[in-house]
């Protein structure tokens, strides 16, 4: 038996606003500390890591004991998190059904970020593991950098920084932006992302189209976007940003037949995942001028390769899928990490959950 009673029944299955649940508090189990490993691959050993100082401390401040994982691992697997009650995934690392120990102890899936893409998050219902995530941090900051890719984009600005440095000045006529003045922007994907970032364009004076697979009428309406159809917007829009979550349902999403639709001067900005936008089909219109320019922070293949065609294209700008890296979103994201990792030990469910364990036993009354 799992140490503290099947975690399985600690949570039920309820409504997206999570009322606060009465459950025992584990970290003050005596006998057992509640353990969190931490991936290897953002992270030292000492808990030091790529986004700086996430707060590691405020675990041990409150009873939680943690380390980091001694090997760097692309799906983790079960040897690694036996006799760990959470997890928190820093990276990209996969979580499977063969990730989750069969001793059952495991009972929390901590994403530092908002995508959940590389969580089996079903599987982990299925093993009554909780799944969280960081929507709410993410928001701005993920926000601020598509502003910053619209200004690079029509702006020309990779392109300008590069005619100074080597000494090609003279080419500066030749590198016109279109400006943002008068241009309509769609996002694609009005989620927390799309809708912050709406709001931000529409603070530049901007039209701004937007399209969701569910109805986001109201959201749409307060945040002054005009909703429409995916074509629609691809085909009126001068700037597309993409900005839906990462599922089999949104896998190429934007491909060669939504690419064709829109206008040879337009420009595409990514921020979601790379797997969204067929990229090959993006190449191809990126480099015979049927599309005029992409900003991208996210890649198909992460990292990209050196060689790949898209860091030869003068009219592309490139990050390393960390453009909203700042100190203030280290601090956000950290923040709601812990508290999450921090409530679940407690026997409390985070309002940032995104799944719903399931309670194995058939018999249980309140089951639904």
């Amino acid at each position: 038996m799992p140490p503290y009673g099947s975690p399985l029944r600690l949570f039920r299955r309820k409504p997206r606003n999570y009322a606060r649940t009465e459950l025992p508090d584990l970290s003050r189990r005596a006998a057992v500390v509640y353990q969190v490993v931490v991936t290897r691959g953002y992270a030292q050993p000492d808990g030091s890591t790529v986004f700086g100082d996430i707060g590691l401390s405020r675990l041990t401040d409150a009873g939680l004991a943690w380390r980091v994982l001694d090997e760097e691992v692309g799906e983790l697997r079960a040897d690694q998190l036996e006799g760990a009650d959470a997890v928190l995934v820093l990276g990209h690392e996969r979580v499977t059904a063969e990730s989750i120990p069969p001793s059952g102890r495991l009972r929390h899936v901590a994403r530092f970020g908002a995508g959940f893409d590389a969580v089996d998050t079903e599987a982990c219902a299925r093993q009554g593991v909780l799944v969280t995530n960081a929507p709410d941090a993410v928001r701005r900051p993920v926000a601020d950098s598509v502003i910053a890719l619209l200004y690079a984009l029509s702006h020309q600005l990779v392109v300008k920084d590069r005619l100074v440095r080597e000494g090609r000045w003279a080419e500066r006529g030749a590198w016109r932006g279109p400006g943002l003045t008068g241009a309509t922007v769609g996002i694609v994907g009005l989620g927390g992302i799309g809708l912050e970032t709406a709001r931000r364009v529409r603070a530049q004076g901007l039209r701004v189209l937007g399209y969701n697979r569910s109805d986001r009428s109201r959201e749409a309406a307060e945040a002054g976007v005009e909703q429409a159809t995916l074509d629609e917007v691809l085909a009126g829009s001068d700037y597309v940003v993409v900005a839906v979550a990462a599922n089999p349902g949104t896998r190429h999403l934007i491909g060669e037949r939504e690419l064709a639709l829109m206008r040879p001067t337009a420009r595409l900005i990514n921020v979601s995942r790379g797997v969204v936008v067929d990229e090959q089909a993006l190449i191809a219109r990126l480099s015979d001028g049927r599309l005029a320019g992409a900003g991208l922070d996210v890649f198909t293949e992460e990292p990209l390769k050196p060689d790949s065609p898209l860091t030869a294209l003068d009219n592309v700008v490139l990050a390393p899928h960390s453009l909203c890296w700042t100190d203030r979103y280290t601090d956000a994201v950290s923040a709601s990490v812990m508290a999450s990792l921090i409530a679940v030990s407690r026997g409390e469910q985070p309002p940032e959950t995104v799944n719903a364990p399931l309670d194995p036993d058939p018999t249980e009354k309140d089951r639904t």
